[in-house]
This record gives C-alpha cells, structure tokens and sequence, in this order.
C-alpha cells in the first residue's frame, strides 16, 4: 500500500505557528552588524557578527597580558524600561555593568558581547536595545564583535525581555589591582559621583513606587524630568578617565572598586585586606536627587541607602594620600562631570567591627 503524505507548510513557516520567526532572527542579524559596526577599534575583531565566534588581536605593547573577563545584567531595571516602552537607555547599562567592573582590575576593556532573549521579537525595540549596547561600546573604548537574540515562546512572556552582557578585556601582569600588599591606613578613598541608581535596588525602588501609588509619569516639585526619566537615567562608564588616572598615576593607585549591588558597604570590602576598612564621609557628596526622593518617600536611613544603592558614589579609587590630589585633577580633566573628592581615607579594622565606617 502507498502512503500518500499530505503537503506540510514551509519548515520556517511551521516555526512561526509555533511562535518563532526565524526571518525576524536574521533581520535582528541586521541591525547587529550594523550597530557593531560603529564600535571597531584599532585592533579590530577577526570575525563579523553573525559567525559562530568572535575573534579579536590583543593590542600591541603588553609583555604577559592577563585577560580578563565580567558577565552582568540589569537586574529589574528591565521591568521599568519594559513598563515605558523605552530600550533606549539599558545597553548602556549593560555595557556598564561588565566593563566597570573590568576596570577595577586595571585593565583595558577590549570586546563585548550581548544576549538577548525575549517571548517575541519585537524588532524596533530590539534595535533601539543594541544601538544603546553599542554607545556602551563607543563610551567605554570596547568592539561589540558578537551575541546572542533568542526567541523563546512560553518561557518568555510575550513583551518580556532579558539580557546580559559580556566583557574581554586585559591587563599587564605586573599592573593588576587591587594591590593589597601596598594597602595602608591613611591611603585615600577618592569617589566618583553616580548619576542614579544606576542598575542596583530598582526592586526596592518599584516597591516605593507602588506602595505610595506614585506614577511613573510623576514629575516632583523643581524637577525638570519625569520619575521614569529619571530612573532609566544610564549607569555612568568611568572606564575611560579611570584609564586615564592609571595611564598618568598607576604606581600610586592601590586598589578600585565598582559600587553596585550592596553598595559601598558591600563593594569597597572586596578590595581590601581583612586587617583593613575604610571610615567615609556622607557629608563630603551629594545623593542624586532621584535617590534622595525615594529616601525621603519612604523615610529610609542612609545605612539602607548606602547598602542598597550606591549613595551617590558609582565608582572608588583608593589611592596613596600624597597623590590624591593630582589624581582627582586628572580624573576631573578626564570628566568633570565625576565631581572627584576625597571622601574617606583607609583605616586599621577593630576587631568584628565593620569594614565600612560612616563619620
């Protein structure tokens, strides 16, 4: 007997019936490529998007590079550019994320990659999330050379998208922070400002939000933006002028720190021996004036502001005192916009007291 098969639909159109569009995913193929290529640098990926792999030279000039590599997210910051229909600022914060952190080692970021996955592609906003990961590129010196877009029905909700960035970069052996053996009381703490919350405690910011029914079309009294705006405000890159500081002021430099997650109680700690803390200065910086609000809405004391978010510093460089100055020069010409200031200095830890100190 001859089986007669009746005629099936086009494997690509059985796909989208499933909810996959597998023309979309090379349209998104597309508007990668062309956003990766405004990040080239001069030495440039030996591969272009859409291969298996990316391919990058390591700059010339190094004698034992070490390379370095940092994975983040953006944590529920996603949710509000999801609920305002506004990519447009959290690539920056993604590239943030990995190449601050990178930093911190002393070293040069070099490549990044992204992944994105979502219920539907939805190709607009999909192209406005990588043209903001690739300004992240542009403002911290890497190349966008690959990623990764994944179409997942019934894992994702239909509008539900989620990322996470990755970062190549190296340091000089001999050049890699933090130093923890030229460490000491008296050593300076140099902050730099943050512009926001940056990618850390939107759960607790949302909270806030919700529970006093505040909208995020809201603009408070003597503000010029909206609470949205203020709050998809992008995480600072200190990549540039903090390489700047190393280029100019290396030997002196002991030890950075990337303030995120935990804060400066958290962060500063991971960077310093256990026989060390810090005592910091509230007084010497200013809150910006989104976490200031949120503070003051729901009558939270500067230890959870502080641990929570980053309090206003985004960004620590703990430095020998007798430097202190011309390093907050050059990181000033670097960006003025950092506002560099002492606001602390290094001290000997009491015993099971805290690593972080506020005077």
């Amino acid at each position: 007997m001859t089986t007669v098969l009746s005629e099936t639909p086009h494997s690509a159109d059985a796909y989208r019936a499933a909810g996959v569009d597998l023309d979309a995913a090379n349209a998104v193929v597309g508007i990668a490529k062309k956003s990766a290529q405004t990040t080239r640098q001069p030495w440039g990926a030996l591969s272009s998007i859409g291969g298996f792999s990316g391919g990058f030279v390591i700059p010339e000039g190094y004698k034992k590079p070490v390379l370095l590599a940092a994975c983040d997210g953006v944590g529920t910051k996603l949710a509000l550019a999801g609920e305002c229909k506004d990519y447009s600022t959290v690539g920056i914060d993604l590239v943030a994320m990995s190449v601050n952190d990178l930093v911190v080692s002393g070293g040069q970021p070099l490549v990044f990659l992204d992944y994105v996955a979502t219920g539907k592609l939805d190709l607009a906003a999909l192209e406005t999330l990588l043209e903001s990961v690739a300004e992240g590129c542009r403002q911290s010196g890497c190349q966008l050379i690959g990623g990764e877009t994944a179409e997942m029905p019934g894992f994702y909700a239909e509008g539900h998208v989620d990322v996470a960035g990755f970062c190549v970069g190296v340091v000089e052996a001999t050049h890699q922070l933090p130093n923890l053996s030229a460490l000491k009381p008296g050593d300076a703490v140099i902050g730099l400002r943050s512009n926001g919350l940056h990618s850390n405690g939107y759960s607790l910011a949302r909270h806030i939000l919700a529970e006093k029914q505040i909208p995020l079309s809201f603009i408070p009294e003597h503000w010029e933006q909206t609470i949205s705006e203020s709050l998809l405000a992008p995480t600072k890159i200190y990549v540039k002028p903090v390489l700047e500081a190393l280029t100019q002021h290396r030997p002196t430099i002991r030890a950075m720190a990337h303030i995120t997650g935990g804060g400066l109680t958290d962060n500063i700690p991971r960077v310093l021996p256990n026989e060390l803390g810090v005592e910091l200065h509230p007084a010497t910086w200013d809150k910006p004036p989104i976490m200031a609000w949120l503070q003051q809405q729901a009558q939270l004391d500067d230890a959870t502001v502080f641990h929570t978010w980053n309090g206003g510093i985004g960004f620590v460089l703990i430095v020998g005192v007798s430097e202190a100055k011309a390093i907050i020069s050059t990181l000033q010409q670097a960006d003025a916009s950092l506002s560099p200031r002492i606001i602390g200095s290094v001290v000997n830890k009491v015993d099971n007291g805290p690593s972080v100190s506020y005077v």
